[in-house]
């Protein structure tokens, strides 16, 4: 069973696995690209990446702000926007688009995933800290099956700020795997107000430290 740990508090181990992902990043000079057609006929790009192009200039403040417990995250080159779907809290079907006028750290997580465990209660602490009219932490939960097992997981790792999001189906999953965005869990995205992606990471962060903190700060612009 995966040790809990106080909100704010990474463990070593986390904190570890974070650099490597930061250091892996930077010496292959990833960025995030459009490679693939997208879900289904219509794809992930809701509209062409030129409707992004106000976008430029905050994915380059963002990349500045790349660093430390958040060097993992890589440039989208170009932004661009994404249509994504998963069920609200309360169960209703949702887009990326209905966050338009927040800035979003869109995360997907499953029970399994052992990264994933450590790093929810630092997005949960994340979000009680800076969430609010202008930026939501919007962790989506893909385990298959009903909710029984991850109500329970954030009940008993005291995950109390965070929004139930939920796609069983793994469809968001799946498509951002057909975009060359996600090739594991977790993965994490940025977007900014309009609904275009700023930048993304495969693996953990420390989303409670102070970098993860001055990153969502460049990337809401404000």
């Amino acid at each position: 069973m995966t040790t809990k740990r106080p909100f704010g508090l990474p463990t070593a181990r986390l904190i570890v696995i974070a650099a490597v992902a930061g250091i892996l990043a930077g010496a292959v000079a990833v960025y995030v690209r459009n490679v693939g057609s997208g879900n289904g006929e219509s794809g992930l790009l809701a509209q062409p990446s030129g409707a992004c192009e106000g976008a430029v200039e905050t994915v380059k403040s963002v990349s500045r702000f790349s660093r430390g417990q958040v060097a993992a995250m890589v440039a989208a080159q170009p932004p661009r926007p994404l249509d994504l779907s998963f069920k609200g809290p309360d169960g209703r079907d949702l887009k990326t688009a209905d966050f338009a006028g927040k800035t979003v750290l869109l995360n997907l997580w499953a029970t399994w995933c052992g990264p994933c465990r450590e790093e929810m209660p630092a997005l949960n602490a994340l979000q009680k800290g800076m969430g609010g009219q202008d930026f939501e932490v919007v962790a989506v939960n893909i385990d298959i099956g009903s909710d029984e097992k991850p109500k329970a997981f954030l009940a008993e790792y005291g995950v109390d700020t965070l929004g139930y999001y939920r796609d069983s189906s793994m469809g968001v999953f799946n498509s951002l795997k057909k975009e060359g965005l996600a090739f594991g869990l977790p993965v994490t995205l940025v977007m900014d107000r309009q609904g275009c992606l700023i930048s993304a990471m495969n693996g953990p962060a420390a989303w409670d430290s102070a970098d993860a903190k001055a990153l969502i700060t460049a990337a809401k612009g404000r």
